[in-house]
């Protein structure tokens, strides 16, 4: 039993406490509020005191590639060009020894867990790196092995047994902490037959899903007309791919796949009609909005599904494409690029995109029962961030203080599931 309290408490599924504290009892919290109630309580309960400091659930961060954590800095040259992009992370990887991939994954998961993240949805093609990093740093998640490059039907088959058989093996890793999903990477990249396939399978097995989706304009291209880079790449490969001739979210539906409630990352070239889709579908959507805007894909409607009633979690993608994984400064650039899309109809404020950080990352994973607030019973995963700095001086609103001046870099303490993974004193 130890007892947490600080200058705020942000339970995230109530309003802020001033002078507040949590108490815990192992892996579950057991008590929040004042600290004068909590400590009352508690009597003989240790105390630490964090001071001029927020506690608060720790992040989730949705949608990342923690696999490719070493390719950092290595692909910026190409950003411009998304194909050239892919093409190039695919050649890097492909000189990587296991070793190696493993060894990026884990240093991309300690450097979450230094930024108060505690959680993950990680996608990679070899999905024991990303169990094996979470796993070694002490951190939740949800893995999800990627399928490979897979768009020709005639393959679907076989394609589908290789992905089923890694994901039944990698099943038997999962732990308390660590579950196991599928990614079928996107619609440009896997068939249509092996989609339904892997539609089929999620639903009789209960496999959770996260597919890159409506991520960019080239997408969109070849999804509604058949033309585009996309295109270009199936005919160098010599492969065989026809055009459903509909949006990327009209084709998932059209093959089963929203049926599954998927996470699906990106979402920026959606219509009206896409958002009432994921929306009555009950699909949750990992908003990356550092990733979009890098590679120069737009913005997506962050406060129109917000508006729609869907889930949103946030996602820093991998640090190929971000260069840093910071849900702070994801929430804030969230929330400034929302207000600042061209069409955006009201503001979103920080309190929706530190809900977006915690509580609607863990609503995406299906995680929300265990963690994502501050409450009775749930597990002890929780971010503790300095408000000392100069920058973030004098607090006014907490929830703007942490969205707009604070960063990854105030992180004094992250636990998960009460087992301490960073400290900064």
């Amino acid at each position: 039993m130890k007892i947490l309290a600080a200058r705020y408490v942000l339970p995230i599924s109530a309003p802020p406490i001033e002078d507040g504290a949590v108490a815990l009892d192992g892996e579950l919290i057991v008590a929040v509020g004042s600290r004068e109630s909590v400590i009352a309580q508690f009597t003989s309960a240790p105390l630490e005191d964090f001071g001029l400091a927020a506690i608060l659930p720790g992040f989730v961060n949705c949608h990342s590639h923690l696999e490719i954590t070493g390719m950092r800095n290595q692909l910026d040259d190409v950003e411009h060009d998304f194909r050239s992009w892919l093409l190039k992370l695919n050649g890097l990887r492909a000189e990587l020894s296991d070793e190696d991939i493993i060894a990026d994954a884990v240093a991309g998961a300690v450097e979450g867990a230094r930024a108060g993240v505690t959680c993950f949805g990680d996608i990679g093609r070899m999905g024991h790196a990303g169990v094996a990093a979470l796993k070694q740093v002490g951190l939740r998640g949800v893995v999800f092995q990627e399928t490979e490059f897979s768009p020709d039907n005639s393959t679907a088959d076989d394609d589908f047994l290789a992905l089923a058989t890694k994901y039944e093996k990698l099943r038997e890793e999962e732990t308390d902490l660590v579950k196991i999903g599928i990614s079928p990477h996107s619609p440009y990249t896997v068939g249509s037959r092996l989609f339904e396939l892997i539609a089929q399978y999620a639903i009789l097995n209960r496999v959770p899903l996260s597919i890159h989706a409506a991520e960019s304009a080239d997408e969109t291209e070849l999804l509604m007309h058949g033309t585009g880079l996309f295109r270009d790449l199936y005919e160098r490969f010599d492969l065989e791919w026809h055009s459903p001739h509909c949006t990327p979210i009209e084709y998932l539906e059209r093959l089963g796949v929203l049926s599954t409630k998927p996470l699906l990352a990106h979402c920026i070239a959606v219509s009206a009609s896409d958002i009432q889709k994921i929306e009555s579908y009950g699909a949750k959507i990992a908003h990356c909005p550092k990733s979009n805007a890098k590679f120069g894909h737009g913005y997506a409607p962050f406060e129109d599904f917000l508006d729609a009633g869907i889930t949103v979690g946030l996602g820093s993608d991998s640090v190929a494409s971000n260069n840093i994984c910071d849900l702070l400064e994801e929430s804030r650039f969230a929330l400034l690029a929302a207000r600042n899309r061209e069409g955006s109809h009201r503001f979103i404020t920080p309190k929706e995109a530190l809900e977006a950080a915690t509580l609607g990352g863990a609503k995406a994973l299906g995680l929300d029962h265990l963690i994502g607030t501050l409450d009775v019973g749930k597990q002890a995963d929780i971010a503790v961030i300095s408000l000392d700095h100069p920058a973030i001086q004098p607090v006014g609103d907490i929830h703007a203080a942490l969205v707009y001046s604070a960063s990854g870099r105030d992180l004094r303490f992250t636990l998960v599931a009460g087992n301490q993974v960073f400290r900064h004193d």
